[in-house]
């Protein structure tokens, strides 16, 4: 992957290019739209954080990281989590390694933040994204959230140097 590639906060300037990213139409279901994401964001400030995907100044893709989220819901605080809420490549932009890049920036900052583990969540399917991750290291924590599998990636300590 070249060194272009970034995450840029979704501003007034940029917003329109952030809605107008799409997956390829038989991938719809598979995740959420980037408007959608960016309401979520806005009802969970300090936990969400939407950011563009950018090669140079193209916009390939978007994600939304979460950070410190209750995942049991029972307001204990006792399971909480961070990693991945959305992750959407653009349709011509898939397979070209910004998934990837958007998975380890994403661990780096967990790391960053003392975290030890990236979760998030995918729906299980043949069109579906689980092979990503799985090749990637996560792995099924055998919970649900929704109709979605929840997985797991462990993040070792952060590499020297970075």
């Amino acid at each position: 992957m070249t060194s272009t590639l970034r995450l840029e906060a979704v501003t007034a300037a940029n917003l329109d290019t952030a809605l107008a990213l799409k997956v390829r139409p038989e991938q719809e279901h598979l995740v959420a739209p980037v408007v959608k994401s960016l309401a979520e964001a806005y009802v969970h400030p300090g936990v969400a954080r939407p950011r563009l995907i950018l090669d140079g100044d193209r916009a390939v893709g978007f994600l939304m990281a979460f950070f410190g989220i209750d995942f049991a819901g029972d307001g204990t605080g006792a399971d909480l989590r961070s990693g991945l809420w959305r992750l959407t490549i653009a349709a011509g932009e898939q397979g070209r390694g910004y998934g990837r890049f958007a998975v380890e920036a994403v661990a780096a900052e967990i790391r960053e933040r003392g975290g030890t583990r990236l979760t998030t969540t995918w729906y299980v399917g043949e069109d579906g994204p689980e092979r990503f991750y799985l090749r990637l290291g996560f792995r099924p924590t055998g919970e649900t959230s929704g109709d979605q599998r929840v997985g797991e990636l462990a993040l070792g300590p952060r590499p020297e140097g970075r």
